[in-house]
């Protein structure tokens, strides 16, 4: 299986930084995971709505660049259907079951995702009605598709 995170803006912070590399490398027994960062758009602290939808549209051509045809697509997104880890590991395996190998997962800047990117998800999903910052979302993330595999092969995890 193939998963990608695709996410806006760079990661700055060691410690997410060093907390992802190890769930990748965790993660490599299982599937092969890509982090695909795209530029954040430069916008002033202050913007109208007008404004905020043009900078998630210019960040959402961006996403939508790095998605292939045959991908499915998981939208993080506060709207979007929250699951249990079982129910994400089921539905991963479900997912390469039939045939679907290619999985990406989007994570939006700090203004979300442009409607485009939402329209063109096969699934929204949202972790919490809390709101987390992008970059520790990564981490979060990452953490849960790794222990989707240690669930689908019965191998321990932390309850």
């Amino acid at each position: 299986m193939n998963i990608s995170i695709i996410t806006v803006g760079k990661l700055k912070e060691k410690y997410l930084k060093q907390g992802i590399d190890e769930y990748v490398k965790r993660l490599s027994a299982y599937a092969k995971m890509d982090i695909i960062e795209i530029a954040d758009e430069k916008a002033p602290e202050v913007l109208s709505d007008a404004e905020m939808i043009q900078v998630k549209e210019k960040e959402g051509e961006r996403i939508l660049s790095k998605i292939g045809q045959d991908t499915y697509v998981i939208a993080l997104a506060i709207n979007g259907k929250m699951k249990s880890s079982e129910a994400l590991a089921a539905d991963l395996d479900k997912l390469a079951t039939y045939g679907k190998s290619k999985i990406a997962f989007i994570i939006g800047g700090s203004l979300g995702l442009s409607d485009t990117v939402l329209n063109r998800a096969d699934e929204k999903l949202s972790f919490s009605n809390m709101t987390f910052p992008h970059q520790l979302m990564r981490l979060i993330l990452v953490e849960q598709v790794y222990r989707s595999f240690r669930i689908n092969r019965n191998e321990p995890y932390h309850k």
